[in-house]
């Protein structure tokens, strides 16, 4: 299980030609926006997905295996690295814009790829280092709302119009953008404000999160503009808006247009049926699994090597880089996913 622990090596590809990026100069700035978005989309069309699952003795050899949590918790110093190597980089003056445009591109992807994504994995854990490691991420692209909302409140409504974050038949990403990223931070503010309800404490006390949260990320923006100026500064907020947003592209295209039905007052549980799955062996390596999502709404403790394929979840046609770039023309997309979903719902039918 060693051997299939380090296969996750793999995840240090995102940092690597983030940080060749941010040293470039000229064009190769690009370098880590023409991997994530070129080479790879290409090389899972020609390669096959893996449906292979791990037996009941692996499953339980995994679960053991500290590597897996080692090569997670890297990724916390890493981004963080990179962010100083970033700020660092765009304090220069009188280049061409096009290279400030790489690196602001190179640090974006780092969050939205690296960052994010690890916070995701790490906000599902239970130990309290692990969380805190989950909102230092967070912090990085100005999203720390994202571990109310995701926790408390997509895992609950997900595939379902309650969702802001389950994008529905129809829905161009540039709509959903508006409706996600401002719907989840208002339910991540009522979602706090419940918590804080039933414990009986004020909404307006330090013990809100949400409070927290926003105060950090201030603190942030001033510490870098008092550190490296105002230039690294908005630097800093165009690519943290990058990282969300790719974020968003990746909500978008896991429940788009998926549906739970409703039975009486409630609905039916999350079921592998109501997430796209891919099972494209880069994009899996590169997300930590986040690809095999339909496990990961079906038992959402379950860590990410422990990730399961299922015959009948709906399958994407490419990995997720790909997708996300169909995303992006809404017509393609149109074309491409309806008649999945028609597929889906007549055999469900």
């Amino acid at each position: 299980m060693t051997l299939h622990a380090l296969k996750y090596l793999g995840v240090y590809v995102t940092p690597s030609i983030v940080a060749f990026s941010l040293l470039a100069q000229g064009y190769w700035t690009y370098s880590a926006m023409v991997l994530i978005f070129g080479i790879i989309p290409l090389l899972e069309l020609l390669m096959r997905p893996s449906t292979q699952n791990l037996s009941p003795e692996e499953e339980e050899a995994a679960k053991k295996n500290p590597v897996y949590d080692y090569i997670l918790y890297s990724l916390l110093p890493i981004q963080y690295i990179l962010l100083g190597l970033f700020l660092v980089r765009v304090q220069q003056e009188g280049l061409p814009g096009y290279v400030y445009g790489g690196w602001i591109t190179a640090f974006g992807l780092s969050c939205g790829v690296l960052g994010i994504n690890a916070a995701h994995e790490l906000g599902h854990r239970h130990t309290r280092y692990e969380q805190w490691m989950s909102k230092m991420l967070l912090l990085s692209s100005l999203y720390m709302h994202f571990f109310i909302e995701h926790n408390r409140g997509h895992h609950r409504h997900v595939a379902t119009d309650e969702d802001p974050a389950s994008a529905r038949r129809g829905e161009t990403v540039y709509a959903f953008y508006l409706r996600s990223v401002w719907g989840s931070w208002l339910s991540a503010w009522r979602l706090e404000a419940e918590r804080l309800q039933k414990a009986g404490l004020s909404r307006f006390s330090w013990h809100n999160e949400m409070l927290r949260f926003q105060a950090y990320q201030v603190g942030l923006l001033l510490g870098i503009g008092l550190l490296f100026g105002l230039w690294p500064l908005a630097c800093f907020v165009m690519a943290a808006t990058m990282g969300f947003l790719l974020l968003e592209t990746v909500n978008y295209i896991e429940h788009y247009g998926l549906r739970r039905s409703r039975k009486g007052a409630r609905y039916e549980r999350p079921l592998p049926v109501h997430s796209w799955n891919s099972n494209h062996p880069v994009g899996r390596l590169l997300l930590l699994e986040l690809s095999r999502h339909s496990d990961h709404h079906y038992i959402a403790s379950r860590k990410y090597q422990l990730l399961r394929h299922f015959d009948h979840s709906p399958q994407m046609p490419t990995g997720y880089p790909g997708m996300m770039l169909l995303a992006f023309v809404p017509p393609l997309w149109f074309w491409l996913m309806h008649k999945r979903i028609e597929q889906i719902q007549f055999k469900m039918n």
